[in-house]
């Protein structure tokens, strides 16, 4: 059983396994989008394995997780996008570790709202799906997907009025946006009512990967951060080598 952490040779990998944080990868390992920003394999998808759940239950169990990150693959090829699939490893991993927290990361399900209802309705802590950039950039970036409907699936997460499951999304920079475009993604995301903000640098995983536009400097995030939260945003974590599950518990415990 291997985590994305360790899978992706993540520079905060023994931060965040002492913090008892830690993130896992589900639905196989070939991606049917083929994101620029993202080095995930690109491939047509293998079968589902229904004993992720239970195998991940007892990783968790044997390390001590406190705080699991559930991620996948984008699954166009499912009817539901992999939504049933996410609740039930959510199902087995409680009946193994009630006590862990868990939050999921999941694709757009090319929109489905039946879909995220029915992640939402699955007893996680946290709803997490990324922008990851402004909407001019999409095109170059994330083929396939659409700014406009990821807000979307965020929005309507929220409107669940599920008090007790946080929403949360997360942001790249470093790939050619500006200030202004910045600052209307940040208030796109506070009218969707997003509980938490994650926002890093863009670094290129490979050769074959979108280039790095700029590196942003430290005072930038710091002022990033500053803006997101004047739109409205409770919890907003920045920083150069910040990723989507980087620091989530303390994000979360943060809001809480």
């Amino acid at each position: 059983m291997y985590t994305v952490c360790e899978a992706a040779s993540c520079p905060n990998i023994s931060e965040c396994f002492m913090r008892g944080t830690a993130s896992f990868m589900i639905l196989g390992r070939y991606c049917t989008r083929n994101c620029a920003f993202c080095d995930v394999q690109h491939g047509i998808p293998t079968e589902i394995d229904d004993e992720e759940g239970k195998r991940i239950a007892m990783y968790i169990r044997e390390t001590d997780i406190r705080y699991a990150v559930i991620t996948s693959v984008t699954r166009d090829d499912l009817p539901d996008g992999g939504a049933s699939h996410f609740v039930r490893v959510v199902e087995d991993i409680k009946k193994s570790v009630p006590s862990v927290t868990i939050e999921l990361l999941v694709p757009d399900f090319n929109g489905s709202y039946r879909s995220v209802a029915e992640v939402m309705s699955s007893g996680i802590d946290v709803f997490s799906h990324n922008l990851e950039t402004v909407p001019r950039m999409y095109p170059d970036v994330r083929a396939g997907a659409d700014y406009f409907r990821s807000l979307e699936i965020l929005e309507y997460a929220k409107s669940m009025g599920k008090a007790n499951v946080l929403i949360k999304s997360g942001i790249m920079t470093g790939m050619g946006e500006t200030a202004d475009e910045l600052d209307m993604v940040f208030k796109d995301l506070a009218l969707a009512g997003v509980d938490i903000l994650t926002i890093g640098q863009y670094l290129q995983p490979s050769r074959n990967n979108l280039r790095v536009s700029r590196y942003v400097s430290p005072d930038e995030f710091e002022k990033l951060k500053l803006d997101a939260k004047k739109r409205g945003i409770s919890v907003v974590i920045a920083g150069p080598y910040i990723r989507s599950s980087y620091m989530a518990e303390e994000a979360y415990l943060q809001y809480i």
